[in-house]
């Protein structure tokens, strides 16, 4: 027996009255709510819904990728990148399960992502009989990986489930929601009201005026006061600013939150030495973060004081409770509690407890060569305002730490799902939502091959992403775990890899060969002028281990478990 669902359903908001088919119902809900594209592979169960799809052809882009676990990646990316829902849609059964990977990772990144399902004929639901792609209890599987999931069982529900599905989505801590729909409802007739209804927030309780309060006397008596941010964080950006200066405090992110303060601002550090800075705080404010990582692997003890600002209140208190609750979306509750500081008050200079954090940090970080270098190539071409989608790779490992990262949703990384495959086609779904921006792929050999026919959708859709492969023709960092732990015995690490460049070309992208940092600056310049899709391969062998530094022993007290 399945829980209950988790999102409770809301009243609709009046709205207009609309009729045709079901799936012509759901097609113009998505449109009225904003969406532009769709990610989804046709099959029978849905062939109503995608000749909604040629009819409102102007208003909605269809991009069809080459696997169902794309689809959903691609929308993950769209999501991640933007903070609006990316939208996918699959056949039944095994579709439905190709997608659960990248619905999985949206969960774990708290990516709005409404996926769309087929469905056997309605009649036959649960009856077991064999029907072509029929699994038991799809919904139920459905509602393991997504916030919310419901069956459109009539037309009339088509705008209301639809619309319902946005506004859970949209709804602090954001989550993928799912919808399924029967093959004879998805053409049934009928008429529906498309609710004009806003998305939700999840506002600061109001009530909590007593949290806030406290919160600010810790902060403002603070002498070593620390930011955290996750992801949680990203569209709290601006007054979350505001705050860290009035504060004068360090901010550190380890991956989800990097992007909220600007690399380069004076207050930024990584979490090398965040980890230390750690060791000596006093008072840690928690924004939009789990805490895992400093928890578990950093430590805790009496004198810490944590204030956590959190959407889901069901986060706070599952490894250590904190000193002060504030529940709330994240933009929100930091503008209030910017609001409690005490008038007046001059932001700490903490310079000298700072700067030997940070140069510490550098001199350590150093050891990453030749990441480093090859990461300093990438950032010296990629805009600012460009996206950096990281991938299980041994750059996106030491790219954590050391890769400057300037704007909000410009780092993309899948976080504690660690999904190998991920990147490529995430990284297409955000390029494909942020057509005005450059987007970058970084790649392993390995993980690239997962969805290596991804480059035939962005042939055919030209979407312009850069991607890069580093191929060492290994899983390099099960190579390496081989190697020292295990005294050298290799096993299922090796890969024959193939001319990924030759690869390229067949599926119709330009692809580049770059075996120096100074040859991949070339190759990135040329390749984000020509507005297409580049694959550049290059060519590496065996890295220095990132783990030495990037896994953590306490810098305090004990480790949370």
């Amino acid at each position: 027996m399945h829980a209950p669902n988790p999102a409770a359903p809301t009243v609709p908001a009046p709205g207009r009255a609309v009729e045709g088919t079901t799936a012509d119902i759901l097609v113009e809900t998505l449109h009225r709510r904003g969406v532009d594209t769709i990610f989804a592979l046709p099959g029978i169960q849905n062939d109503p819904l995608f000749d909604a799809l040629y009819h409102a052809a102007d208003r909605v882009r269809t991009i069809n990728p080459r696997h169902e676990q794309a689809t959903a990646y691609m929308a993950t990316g769209y999501g991640m990148a933007t903070g609006r829902p990316g939208v996918c849609a699959v056949v039944p059964g095994p579709g439905l399960l190709n997608t659960t990977g990248a619905l999985a990772t949206a969960w774990a990144c708290s990516a709005p992502v409404i996926a769309l399902a087929g469905q056997i004929p309605q009649r036959m639901i649960g009856r077991g009989v064999g029907m072509l792609h029929e699994i038991h209890d799809q919904l139920g599987v459905l509602r393991h990986v997504t916030k919310s999931a419901e069956r459109i069982a009539h037309p009339g529900q088509a705008g209301t489930l639809t619309a319902r599905a946005f506004d859970i989505a949209n709804t602090a801590p954001c989550r993928p929601v799912g919808l399924e729909c029967a093959l004879d409802v998805w053409g049934r007739t009928g008429r529906a009201t498309i609710p004009d209804s806003e998305p939700g927030r999840a506002a600061a309780d109001l009530a909590d005026l007593a949290g806030l309060e406290q919160a600010a006397k810790l902060l403002a008596r603070a002498e070593r006061p620390l930011i955290v941010v996750g992801g949680g964080a990203q569209g709290a950006a601006e007054p979350f600013r505001r705050l860290a200066a009035a504060l004068g405090a360090p901010v550190t992110a380890n991956r989800m939150g990097r992007g909220v303060l600007a690399s380069d601002d004076p207050l930024c550090v990584d979490p090398v030495a965040g980890h230390r800075l750690w060791g000596e705080a006093d008072v840690v404010l928690a924004i939009g973060t789990r805490l895992q990582l400093q928890l578990m692997d950093w430590g805790l003890d009496e004198r810490l004081k944590i204030i956590r600002i959190e959407a889901d209140p069901e986060a706070l208190d599952r490894l250590s409770p904190p000193t002060v609750r504030l529940v709330g979306n994240a933009a929100e509750v930091v503008a209030d509690l910017l609001d409690q500081l005490p008038p007046g008050m001059a932001p700490r200079a903490l310079g000298d407890w700072i700067e030997p954090a940070r140069r510490a940090a550098a001199q350590a970080l150093s050891a990453l060569e030749p990441q480093i270098g090859w990461l300093d190539a990438i950032r010296d071409v990629l805009p600012r305002n460009g996206i950096f989608v990281d991938e299980l790779t041994q750059l996106g490992y030491a790219s954590r730490a050391v890769f400057p990262v300037y704007e909000p949703r410009s780092f993309l990384s899948p976080g504690y799902q660690g999904t190998l495959g991920w990147g490529f086609p995430s990284a297409l779904g955000a390029q494909v939502a942020c057509p005005d921006r450059k987007v970058l792929s970084i790649n392993g050999d390995g993980g690239f091959l997962y969805n290596i026919a991804e480059l035939a959708t962005a042939a055919q859709h030209r979407i312009p992403l850069v991607a890069i492969v580093v191929n060492d023709r290994a899983y390099g960092n099960v190579a390496r775990i081989q190697d020292q732990k295990f005294g050298g015995r290799r096993i299922a690490s090796a890969l024959n890899s193939p001319d990924f460049v030759g690869v390229a070309e067949n599926f119709g992208v330009r692809g580049m060969h770059a075996n120096t940092p100074d040859a991949l600056r070339a190759c990135l310049e040329e390749a984000f002028a020509l507005d297409a899709p580049v694959l550049i391969e290059v060519e590496a062998g065996p890295m220095p281990d990132p783990w030495a530094l990037l896994r953590f022993s306490p810098s305090r007290g004990r480790k949370v478990s």
